[in-house]
């Protein structure tokens, strides 16, 4: 095992307007790398990870049937390993987008819609690696690290001007 490991990526489309997907695997693949070297998060050699991209009616279903909340969100993860293994894999879970949400709430929050994605992507593998933000103590190591890959990656804090 080797701590620098960084997960294959299966990214997909499965509904929505993800017209050009290889731009968005690119994004993916630069913010699961950052992210995995710059919070230091160890797997095994060879783990694997998806990435679904989806439109806000699948979405929503995903959300009722796992959360109990029935309406779109931006994102969700579903980690496939024991959230106290240190050493994650061989399958790390999936992270799920939503275009709509997403192109909206980057428009409100006034963002490019490289940036929101990728902040989505980095705050769906923090959740994967067993990081959350119900307690305010997680919550600030988790944006904490959010920020300094966001940084890393050349856009601002995307907490910045945040309510």
């Amino acid at each position: 095992m080797t701590d620098m490991a960084l997960p294959l990526l299966d990214v997909s489309v499965e509904a929505g307007d993800w017209h050009d997907i290889d731009r968005f695997t690119g994004l993916s693949r630069k913010a699961v790398d950052a992210t995995c070297m710059l919070a230091e998060l160890k797997m095994h050699p060879e783990t694997e990870m998806g990435i679904l991209l989806t439109d806000d009616a699948n979405i929503k279903l995903l959300n009722q049937e796992h959360r109990g909340k029935a309406s779109p969100t931006n994102v969700l993860s579903f980690p496939i390993c024991d959230a106290d293994t240190e050493t994650k894999g061989p399958l790390l879970g999936d992270v799920v987008l939503a275009f709509e949400t997403l192109e909206a709430e980057a428009q409100t929050q006034k963002k490019s819609l490289d940036e929101h994605f990728s902040h989505l992507i980095i705050h769906g593998i923090l959740h994967l690696f067993g990081y959350d933000h119900q307690i305010d103590d997680d919550a600030n190591e988790m944006e904490a690290l959010e920020i300094s890959v966001m940084r890393h990656l050349g856009y601002p804090d995307p907490y910045a001007g945040a309510v």
